[in-house]
């Protein structure tokens, strides 16, 4: 295999996304999904039917960024908010342009919706017009929990990280920090942006395409604290699976937690601007413990090897077959 070379921000993409939306899971047990991510993490219930869930964390006008659908485990969707109605046509005649499948779908409480899959076969949606709803930043009455403010991103496994962020970067991601192999060049890690932050979306080698997380911003290490003496009093110890603890990547105080059906949540907080576009992107070694873990217990074997199906997708081997060193 042959590395790429970093590739050079594209500042005018071919359509304009905002940022991370929202993500779309199938689940077996709506119930038992309602307890985990409202009464016990906080979320707000938005829509509720007999087969279906939306909620939105506290700073959030869109009307939800995680859904349930009663079904098979598995991720429906990852989607994406784009700047203007327009950007949706622009969207779709890019996909179509690389023989990507192209498909205009009616959802409940969004607009105009355009559903397709990355050549890495992850499904992946468009829309700019989400129903609002009004404020409940300073409803204090309604926090719980660890008190989620937005989602911030998702990790996904990926069987050839240097390609992903090849098609990423086309769409105007912008890489923040990423790990490479010294041997290789090749991208073992790399974090992606659109909103200013460090990532609206990572990949990590391994075999894919699989969800390895998503991610919900709380505003201070407290919150994590907090929610995990709450987990530990409430007979949910076990769902702790990686935490606390400080990120080198990022510089974010984290917590990752497995919800009922296996996957996975993290807690998030105390990265950086990212907003300028000549921004460089921050190289780790591989060979690094820090870079994954600034401090703390390092991450366990599960961090490395389980994620969540897409819908439809099958996953395959990873190309890079080099480890970090991980926990017994």
């Amino acid at each position: 295999m042959t590395a790429m070379p970093i590739p050079r921000p594209v500042l005018y993409p071919p359509f304009n996304i905002v940022r991370i939306s929202h993500v779309v899971y199938a689940v077996p047990d709506l119930e038992r999904s309602r307890a985990f991510y409202v009464d016990l993490l906080g979320l707000q219930v938005t829509a509720e039917t007999e087969d279906a869930l939306y909620l939105r964390a506290l700073e959030e006008r869109g009307h939800h960024s995680i859904a349930f659908v009663r079904g098979e485990a598995a991720v429906e969707v990852i989607g994406f908010k784009v700047f203007a109605n327009e950007d949706l046509d622009k969207a779709a005649a890019f996909f179509t342009q690389r023989d990507l499948p192209v498909q205009w779908v009616n959802l409940p409480f969004q607009g105009r919706t355009l559903r397709t899959v990355d050549p890495q076969g992850m499904p992946i949606e468009f829309y700019h017009h989400m129903d609002r709803l009004p404020s409940i930043h300073q409803r204090y009455n309604l926090f719980r929990g660890a008190r989620p403010l937005r989602i911030d991103h998702c990790n996904c496994f990926s069987d050839d990280v240097d390609a992903a962020v090849e098609f990423y970067n086309a769409i105007g991601f912008r890489l923040t920090e990423y790990t490479a192999t010294e041997e290789t060049d090749l991208l073992w890690a790399a974090w992606l942006h659109r909103k200013g932050g460090v990532h609206d979306i990572a990949f990590t080698n391994g075999a894919g395409p699989r969800l390895h997380h998503i991610a919900f911003w709380v505003s201070s290490p407290l919150n994590i604290i907090d929610f995990l003496d709450l987990m530990a009093t409430t007979g949910h110890i076990s769902n702790i699976e990686r935490g606390p603890g400080r990120h080198g990547i990022a510089n974010a105080f984290f917590l990752y937690v497995r919800d009922p059906d296996g996957n996975r949540i993290e807690l998030y907080c105390s990265d950086y601007q990212t907003v300028d576009p000549d921004h460089e992107p921050i190289r780790w070694n591989l060979r690094d413990p820090q870079r994954q873990t600034l401090w703390g217990a390092p991450a366990p074997r599960s961090w490395f090897e389980e994620g969540s199906q897409f819908a439809g997708a099958e996953p395959r081997e990873a190309k890079l077959k080099t480890m970090p060193i991980v926990a017994p």
